[in-house]
């Protein structure tokens, strides 16, 4: 069999496995022991690489950054459980409700703040589907900005600290958790703003699809609204600062301040008397679930890593990559229109988990930052959860909306915010100072690794070293 055969034949055997509708571990764990034993057969493939894998499978389960990831589920679990959103946005809804479009800024600025403290979509964009859709329908908005407003606001916690694709990135491109949230936080909080900008732009030109709530529904004024306000937001934005404060100044790494969040989660809901035994044990097996599935990911990715690579499948890659004109900058747009299309048909973690591994060590090799690729990365997979017609928070939204809202409805209102996604990617690539401040003002002339490493070893066995 031709050794230049099997690298694509494995990647497009992945492909059909996926298609077909098996469990991405599964699929990347069966592809890859299916291949190994064909390129064994064939001669093609050396057994002895096989022995690297219980070594790898340990170093996954013993990795201390990816602690970080139950703290964070397990904190955002409880706080979605803690009513902390339904009282957000009754709070900041009062307070911007006298304007045009006020129920929508709520929804954005809620959906910043339910980012920095959950990171988890699901939870926050159905949470905000059963709160404020009902409401602002009632009061008038038009159904495709409502559906808009809350699917894109809940995929804000793909990108603002403590996103947990974040985590994922950094141990899979081999860079500090914290230094990817620190990159994150302009693109994140810029995306808000855009946000804002955007529904700002619809009450001058459509006012009627966004009115101000009725006097009469705005039961809060004066003293006992700016009392509320403090009640509401004092304690959640002390428990952001309690862990991304302390990971940027680098009092915590990452795994402490998601401990301390989780810690800080529990609290606050024993203080406002809702953490109940069933409350505690759902949140529990619900972080448990997840973590499971990160893990099992991580394990089959890793077993599809390995073979791939001893069929000389990163060579097969780079060579496609090659091929490109524009050197860093072409890798860089292809890369995301890869990226970009697959979103279409995997989730954020199948993406991290299956092409970067691919794409990680060629970045390494042009010299490209890992943080601004990580960060650019994860902006991109941000549309993952908006594309019509299998993005994951239009499902999420759909599944508690009202039946007046038709799916098409929800389509065409994540379209527009589709676009302010893919419009931040093309800033984070033409100003790598977005994420990384200092870097210089052209994309392509950032070519130098920061990092006194080896780029091989983040991605080869000991033994290929």
């Amino acid at each position: 069999m031709d050794a230049g055969i099997l690298a694509p034949a494995m990647f497009l055997g992945l492909v059909a496995f996926l298609l077909l509708g098996y469990p991405v571990a599964f699929a990347l764990a069966a592809n890859g022991l299916l291949f190994a034993g064909i390129g064994i057969a064939s001669g093609l493939f050396d057994v002895s690489l096989l022995s690297a894998l219980p070594e790898r499978v340990y170093g996954i389960v013993a990795n201390p950054t990816l602690l970080a990831i139950p703290f964070f589920a397990f904190m955002g679990l409880i706080l979605e459980r803690s009513g902390m959103a339904e009282d957000l946005l009754d709070t900041i809804g009062q307070l911007f409700g006298s304007l045009r479009g006020g129920l929508a800024y709520a929804v954005i600025l809620v959906g910043g703040l339910l980012a920095a403290t959950t990171g988890v979509v699901a939870a926050t964009v159905i949470a905000m589907g059963l709160i404020s859709l009902p409401v602002m329908l009632r009061y008038g908005y038009d159904k495709r900005l409502a559906s808009g407003v809350i699917a894109a606001s809940g995929t804000l916690a793909q990108i603002v600290p403590p996103s947990l694709v974040l985590i994922v990135l950094a141990d899979q491109l081999g860079a500090s958790v914290g230094d990817m949230y620190k990159g994150a936080l302009v693109p994140g909080l810029a995306l808000v703003g855009l946000y804002l900008l955007y529904v700002f732009g619809v009450t001058l030109f459509r006012p009627h699809a966004a009115p101000a709530m009725p006097a009469s529904a705005r039961t809060l004024h004066g003293t006992a609204l700016l009392l509320r306000v403090l009640t509401t937001l004092v304690p959640p934005l002390v428990l952001i600062f309690l862990v991304l404060g302390t990971i940027f100044l680098g009092v915590a790494t990452p795994t402490e301040g998601g401990a301390m969040g989780a810690a800080g989660a529990l609290l606050l809901a024993l203080a406002r008397g809702r953490l109940s035994r069933l409350q505690l044990t759902q949140a529990m097996d619900s972080t448990t679930r997840l973590t499971t599935f990160v893990i099992f990911i991580l394990i089959g990715s890793t077993i599809f890593t390995l073979v791939f690579r001893g069929l000389d499948g990163d060579v097969w890659v780079e060579h496609l990559f090659d091929q490109l004109p524009g050197g860093v900058l072409g890798f860089l747009i292809v890369v995301n229109l890869l990226v970009f299309t697959l979103a279409f048909f995997l989730d954020f973690f199948e993406i991290a988990f299956i092409v970067v591994p691919l794409v990680g060590p060629i970045a390494y090799k042009l010299g490209i930052d890992p943080i601004w690729f990580g960060v650019m990365l994860a902006v991109n997979m941000q549309t993952a959860f908006m594309h019509p017609p299998f993005g994951f928070a239009l499902f999420y939204l759909k599944s508690v909306a009202p039946k007046s809202i038709r799916t098409a409805d929800i389509y065409r209102g994540a379209i527009p915010f589709l676009a302010i996604q893919l419009l931040m990617v093309a800033v984070v690539l033409a100003f790598p100072q977005v994420v990384l401040r200092d870097a210089p003002a052209d994309a392509s002339s950032v070519t130098e690794i920061p990092i006194d490493v080896d780029p091989d070893a983040y991605y080869l066995p000991a033994e290929w070293r």
